[in-house]
């Protein structure tokens, strides 16, 4: 984790994907207006850290950063969200994250009173909210593990892995995000990061052709570093 600096530029964007969403929480939004000042130009900001809760988010396309202050100045990031994914959907009153725009982000917003009034009376909506609340939960736990361990080879391997996941499972994944970026989520410098990456490369696992894409070559190889 470093301290938050001044936006970099982020031109990569991730193609829409609806995999992982919950129809009946998307069914919900089929109604729901844009979100105020969409689309968003990269580096436009969400909502911040320590704002009053009052808008559920959908993202259709592009990509959104979510990072916490620590108190000292650091900054952690808590996950990359892409398309399909839902922001907002938080127990307390006040937003624990900030979510930024990553690239031109679209989506649509809903009342969070609307839609938990919604609930009450439907069950399918109800079971939708809880899964996708599991989901986030069980994702953070995976990132939990990410960052307890012990190397950052495996930090590394397992938020491309992840990521390609998330995307489908292409050959070559294009980063929305920054090195920086990815150095805030999993607990390392830049320069280790990079360093990991040119190692990665060295070994024949990936070949990064760039800052922002990465061929993962050997999949299995980079699975076993994680196992």
């Amino acid at each position: 984790m470093t301290a938050l600096r001044h936006h970099e530029s982020r031109e990569a964007v991730v193609p829409s994907s609806d995999a992982g969403s919950d129809c009946a929480l998307c069914g919900a939004f089929a109604n729901a207006t844009a979100a105020p000042r969409s689309p968003f130009a990269p580096g436009a900001v969400l909502f911040r850290q320590g704002e009053p809760v009052r808008l559920v988010y959908r993202v259709l396309s592009g990509a959104v950063i979510s990072y916490r202050l620590l108190s000292d100045g650091r900054r952690q990031v808590t996950g990359f969200h892409l398309p399909g994914d839902f922001l907002g959907l938080e127990a307390g009153v006040e937003h624990t994250t900030t979510a930024e725009a990553l690239s031109r982000v679209d989506a649509l917003a809903m009342e969070r009173t609307e839609l938990a009034g919604r609930a009450v009376t439907d069950v399918g909506l109800a079971r939708a909210l809880w899964q996708v609340t599991v989901r986030a939960f069980r994702r953070s736990e995976d990132h939990a593990l990410i960052l307890a361990r012990q190397g950052a080879t495996e930090r590394v391997a397992a938020f491309l892995l992840d990521f390609a996941e998330r995307m489908g499972r292409p050959e070559i994944i294009d980063l929305p995000m920054t090195r920086q970026d990815i150095a805030d989520h999993v607990g390392l410098t830049i320069h280790t990061v990079s360093r990991t990456l040119s190692q990665l490369q060295a070994q024949g696992l990936v070949e990064a052709r760039s800052s922002r894409h990465v061929r993962l070559l050997q999949r299995h190889r980079l699975e076993g570093l994680c196992a």
